[in-house]
């Protein structure tokens, strides 16, 4: 069965994409891909170090997840004060500060602190900008924007571990690298300030997005499964490869090859969903060959085998990975538009920032628990709990379709 749009009466859309809006804003979220990319495996090879559990580390990334869900609820009001384009400024300043800070502050408590804070400006950012992108485009155009959105994304979050790589986690170099990325990428945004859109009431209302969490389930499903599971390899991935022997090099080479898969399966797969007659049969596979991928990472991951399997599992892994964001957003575009759309971003945002907090913290516990290879499984099972829901959206659909 096709998908089915839920059309929107009385909206109408612009004639012609607004590029310069458009680009402005990818441009924008390369931004928090870098500073996503660069912060988390940073801030979890540093908490390694300093010898805090995998727990401690997994609690850490996971508020970042708490921060950014509460932050969805900020949208309206910083807007209504501030203007799109100022608060995505504000949030850049706020960000940026936050990454000097990590260094000068070595207390386990004002890191939280510090985290909340920074990932709490960064998903400001992300929905702001995931809005404007919506906004300048138009319908036939969007999955065009969407795709390269991804992949600039996917670019930032190799760009982050790639800086850590070269520079390493010591001293205050990759704290101020990061910082810098984030205030300058905010440039394009100031020369088309003039081109901000209009938000209105609707983003950040509970009894305004929060339904949209149901209306397309697989769509916020497979967000909030990618979120676990991307946050989870952010923020662990540099903890397990250094308890298999890994050096801290080799760990961030291993991220950089997963964020490649990122950049370059994101079209291929945006192509096969446009041309799928259903873009949920593209879901369905993506959690098949997640659920494959984190029960391969055990045979793969030695640092004493040669590197191409585990490269090309963490390559393919990776790509299909993001798929469940970039396809899972086409889904949602292909059934609603204009202001249902807007507040479906947000539920979309807000789905993976609960993601975000659950994936790092049972990630970390699995970790602890089954060691050393529990990271693997805890994975797997993200992926078999989104498979099962697949299949009883199916089952559903088919008991509907038989009762009429």
């Amino acid at each position: 069965m096709s998908e089915s749009r839920i059309n929107i009466p009385g909206i109408a859309e612009e004639s012609k994409t607004d590029f310069a809006a458009a680009f402005a804003s990818i441009a924008a979220i390369s931004a928090i891909g870098v500073a996503i990319g660069l912060s988390f495996p940073l801030l979890s090879l540093i908490l390694e170090q300093r010898g805090y559990s995998g727990v401690i580390i997994g609690a850490n990334a996971a508020s970042a997840g708490v921060a950014a869900m509460a932050a969805v609820w900020l949208v309206n009001p910083m807007v209504n004060r501030l203007g799109v384009i100022n608060t995505m400024l504000a949030c850049a300043v706020i960000a940026s500060a936050c990454m000097i800070g990590f260094y000068v502050f070595d207390q386990l408590a004002a890191w939280f602190a510090l985290r909340i804070v920074f990932s709490g400006a960064l998903t400001l950012s992300f929905v702001l900008s995931e809005f404007w992108i919506n906004s300048a485009a138009t319908e036939r155009q969007r999955g065009l924007m969407l795709g390269i959105y991804a992949t600039v994304l996917s670019i930032g979050f190799g760009i982050g571990p790639g800086i850590l790589a070269l520079v390493g986690s010591a001293g205050p170099q990759p704290f101020a690298i990061g910082a810098v990325i984030i205030l300058v990428s905010c440039l394009p945004v100031i020369f088309v300030r003039h081109r901000q859109p209009v938000l209105g009431d609707s983003l950040g209302s509970s009894s305004g997005f929060l339904k949209y969490v149901l209306i397309v389930p697989l769509a916020t499903g497979a967000v909030a499964v990618f979120g676990a599971v991307e946050q989870s390899i952010l923020a662990i991935v540099p903890v397990y490869g250094q308890r298999l022997g890994y050096t801290e090099t080799g760990t961030a080479v291993l991220l950089m090859v997963f964020a490649a898969g990122n950049v370059g399966l994101q079209i291929p797969l945006g192509i096969a969903s446009d041309r799928a007659r259903d873009r949920r049969v593209i879901l369905y596979l993506c959690g098949v060959i997640g659920v494959a991928g984190a029960l391969l990472l055990p045979l793969v991951m030695d640092p004493d085998a040669p590197v191409w399997p585990a490269w090309t599992v963490l390559f393919v892994w990776g790509g299909v990975i993001s798929g469940l964001y970039t396809v899972g957003l086409a889904h949602l575009g292909s059934r609603l538009s204009g202001g249902d759309l807007a507040q479906a971003n947000a539920a979309f945002v807000f789905c993976y920032t609960l993601g975000m907090i659950v994936g790092p913290q049972l990630s970390g516990i699995a970790m602890e628990a089954v060691p050393p290879h529990g990271f693997a499984w805890a994975v797997a099972a993200f992926f078999v709990v989104y498979l099962l829901l697949c299949i009883q959206r199916a089952v559903s659909r088919r008991g509907k379709q038989a009762a009429e």
